[in-house]
């Protein structure tokens, strides 16, 4: 934990103010930094951040960075800091108009030293535990009223809905961008989180997105002002026709996107994972992943049920994995939460998609924690690459070389290949070793010189399966037993490589991105 917490206090002390350099964030020498972020709450009712009625604040903070987030994305409710009938609540006030007797109890234990604040003077506290633990923070602004978020009719939606009015919200923006001046660790504001609703449209957009970004640079002219889009933020697509009139903003300006497995039939997840996976991973491009020609894309939502249970999250995140590792983005987990407070009337509820576990004692998926490692890592520098890693989503392990083949390992320390052209050879960089299937179905590939006239395809519309010509057909890279085998191709025709219709297997074992 200490190396972590020296590596994320030199890159949140050292390089900020932050700014953009093209689709990079970038530090005051011009380097690039990734922001790899946990989303943490305090929007609720009670306007306070998840977790501190069960634990310490500083051992909130440093569990956040143990558990390999550079960042915080932090949120917080208009009303909060426009109507002092919100704002000016102490911490019990606030807990006492929900009745919320067991929190107030747990608070005064956990964190006596926050109970006297008001609720805008522990969210700052937060904020500076989060820089001193070496944490960088966005703050999000997630919602007007303060309450759980999101659907298309409660008031909070879209500018000018009853909770939503555009005037206050600017006011807001700017009080927390001249707040939060000079804190540590402090590098960014999210204007709104996930824009939805009849109300939406783009002229508005366009019109109070440009007039909030404004808002937020003329405060605090160090700031990134990160911009989502329409449909719960899954929306900029409109930006391929008409440009924000905001320029830049001195090198400032990032755009967001929300990437989850929501709205997908679980039928269709488990039986055409290779079709679904290939429709949320151009939906995502031609939405919003595309704005990565020319500005950063902060991939600030994704997630899935961390117990492991909904079949439909595990198949949908090993096709977010393969596109975050390639297009190399900056995200935010959701989320790190693993109870709430006060949520939709309903005390000391649980979060299945929160890192920590109910008691915030531990991470409840330590596993899913290692497979985000390969998209933690800049994959990308500033200049383009031409050597490359072999990703495979499902474990979130990488290839790794040797005498006796190729094997699956951490990606810190993986295998460096050329370059792959659909229909080329797997080349070890630097070398004259190739891939070759191995001599049997279920055997170990083979790595050497002689290989290097064996020619890989991208086998169905996922483009993740590897295939080569074999006895007739085709076999893919599939992963098994802490190796990279071949096997008869999953889910995909034996000669041409096509989609089946549906399928009862799980192609993700098949699965590689470079």
């Amino acid at each position: 934990f200490l190396l972590l917490l020296l590596l994320n206090l030199a890159a949140s002390s050292t390089g900020i103010p932050l700014s953009t350099s093209s689709r990079w964030i970038v530090d005051r020498a011009g380097r690039r930094v990734k922001l790899t972020c946990v989303n943490w709450i305090s929007h609720n009712e009670p306007m306070v951040a998840e977790g501190l009625e069960k634990k310490p604040l500083a051992y909130i903070a440093k569990a956040i960075a143990s558990a390999g987030f550079n960042c915080v994305r932090f949120t917080w409710p208009t009303f909060m800091f426009t109507r002092p009938d919100y704002g000016k609540l102490t911490v019990g006030q606030s807990l006492d108009r929900y009745g919320l007797t067991a929190a107030k109890a747990g608070i005064s234990k956990n964190n006596p030293q926050l109970m006297g604040m008001s609720v805008v003077e522990v969210h700052g506290a937060v904020v500076d535990e989060l820089g001193r633990s070496g944490l960088m923070v966005v703050l999000d602004n997630h919602v007007s009223h303060p309450q759980w978020c999101c659907g298309s009719d409660d008031g909070n939606g879209f500018f000018g809905d009853y909770n939503f009015d555009p005037d206050e919200w600017i006011r807001g923006l700017t009080a927390v961008a001249r707040a939060y001046k000079s804190r540590p660790g402090v590098v960014g504001m999210s204007l709104r989180n996930e824009l939805r609703g009849p109300k939406q449209n783009e002229a508005d957009w366009y019109r109070y997105m440009a007039a909030g970004a404004a808002a937020v640079h003329s405060e605090n002219p160090d700031f990134l002002v990160i911009i989502s889009g329409l449909n719960f933020d899954t929306n900029l697509g409109f930006l391929r026709s008409k440009p924000l009139p905001v320029g830049n903003l001195d090198n400032k300006l990032v755009y967001e996107g929300h990437w989850y497995a929501f709205g997908r039939p679980l039928d269709q997840l488990i039986h055409q994972t290779n079709s679904i996976c290939h429709s949320m991973t151009s939906g995502a491009y031609n939405n919003f992943l595309f704005l990565t020609q020319s500005f950063p894309v902060f991939l600030s939502e994704f997630g899935i049920d961390q117990t492991g249970s909904n079949e439909g999250d595990n198949r949908y995140i090993s096709c977010l994995l393969a596109a975050a590792a390639e297009i190399d983005v900056d995200w935010a987990l959701w989320t790190f939460q693993g109870s709430y407070i006060f949520r939709e009337n309903k005390t000391n509820g649980d979060e299945s998609y929160g890192v920590m576990d109910f008691n915030w004692d531990k991470p409840k998926n330590p596993s899913f924690l290692n497979r985000l490692e390969m998209i933690r890592q800049m994959n990308q520098g500033m200049a383009g690459e031409s050597k490359f890693k072999i990703f495979h989503p499902q474990s979130g392990l990488c290839a790794v070389a040797g005498t006796a083949g190729v094997s699956l390992g951490d990606c810190r320390s993986a295998t460096l290949w050329d370059s792959h052209q659909d229909g080329g050879e797997i080349r070890l960089a630097n070398s004259q070793l190739c891939i070759s299937p191995g001599n049997a179905d279920g055997a170990p590939v083979s790595l050497s010189a002689n290989n290097c006239g064996v020619t890989w395809n991208y086998g169905s519309s996922s483009g993740l399966q590897l295939a080569t010509a074999y006895g007739g057909g085709h076999v893919c890279l599939e992963a098994g037993n802490g190796a990279v085998l071949t096997k008869k191709c999953l889910c995909i025709d034996d000669h041409n490589l096509s989609d089946f219709p549906t399928c009862a297997d799980n192609p993700e074992v098949q699965w590689f991105k470079l």
